[in-house]
């Protein structure tokens, strides 16, 4: 690809990266589910603007440079397929600014409605002190976790000391390391006994036939946190059976399980999952009671 001499505006640039990236059938779905909103994602961030710039700056001319920038950002998109969020080292989750690279997944959680509403109304807000956010990855649960309640402790673990560091980065980047206790550990192996409010975890839960057929933009994401197994349940079915020894008698459980859900609900069909809802109609993330775990027979056979 060579840079079209015609291109000189910022409103330029938009509408061309909005053409050639539908010409190119990319994939949409970190971050972004439309050309347009992948096209303004890496051109204002790029040129170091705010997503709420005033319209009559999209007419402003470019320099070299900043064309230059661009084009080349744009074409690594096309060929390479790298999603938006790793060529400009920034996503948004609930909100906030995380900085990505390929160490970590690329936030998109629903998780996020909930930590927004703040859990309710399943659990009272000041009662909430102590949240572990399990296969962390970017920080972005547990820290926004911190920004919805400034006086809880929240442990944030994951295997992948890789994660961790970009974990940390995000602790720092929003004043939260002192809140945010990160933690190396295989889900809850090397995890002290401690009594959490509400667990949640985001947890690798692509099965595999399914990880045969993602599209090209996931395969830049960390393997470690997409694989589980031939159901994309074998880190579920664990954090399932773990979770009431680290839960308080009134703690929550919540876990996105994504498209696996139905392989769950076939597996457990006893269990009394609630299912939850989202604005944006997304689906596979369940809650469970402490009380309910506790009374439930949980195996991995």
């Amino acid at each position: 690809m060579n840079q079209p001499a015609e291109l000189k505006t910022i409103r330029d640039f938009l509408r061309y990266a909005t053409s050639v990236f539908n010409e190119a059938d990319l994939y949409y779905g970190h971050g972004t589910d439309n050309a347009w909103d992948e096209a303004v994602a890496l051109i204002l961030h790029t040129l170091h603007l705010p997503h709420d710039i005033n319209a009559a700056v999209l007419d402003a001319q470019l320099i070299e440079k900043e064309r230059q920038a661009i084009f080349q950002l744009i074409h690594r998109r096309i060929t390479e397929r790298i999603p938006v969020a790793y060529l400009t080292h920034e996503a948004w989750f609930n909100g906030l600014s995380f900085y990505v690279d390929e160490r970590v997944l690329i936030p998109r959680s629903s998780i996020a409605e909930l930590i927004e509403e703040q859990f309710q109304p399943w659990i009272e807000v000041d009662r909430v002190h102590h949240i572990l956010d399990l296969c962390t990855g970017s920080g972005c649960i547990a820290i926004a976790c911190a920004k919805a309640f400034p006086e809880a402790i929240i442990d944030a673990s994951d295997i992948s000391e890789e994660a961790l560091a970009v974990a940390k980065i995000n602790a720092l980047k929003h004043f939260v390391d002192e809140q945010v206790h990160l933690h190396q550990s295989d889900l809850f192996n090397t995890l002290p006994i401690q009594q959490y409010d509400i667990i949640i975890s985001n947890p690798p839960y692509v099965g595999a036939d399914e990880m045969a057929i993602l599209p090209k933009e996931y395969h830049h994401e960390p393997a470690i946190g997409l694989e589980a197994g031939e159901d994309g349940l074998d880190y579920v079915v664990q954090i399932m059976r773990e979770a009431k020894h680290y839960l308080k008698p009134k703690g929550l459980l919540i876990v996105e399980v994504g498209n696996s859900e139905a392989a769950l609900m076939e597996r457990f069909p006893d269990l009394p999952f609630t299912w939850m809802t989202f604005k944006n109609g997304d689906t596979g993330v369940f809650l469970l009671t402490a009380e309910e775990l506790r009374d439930m027979d949980i195996t991995d056979e």
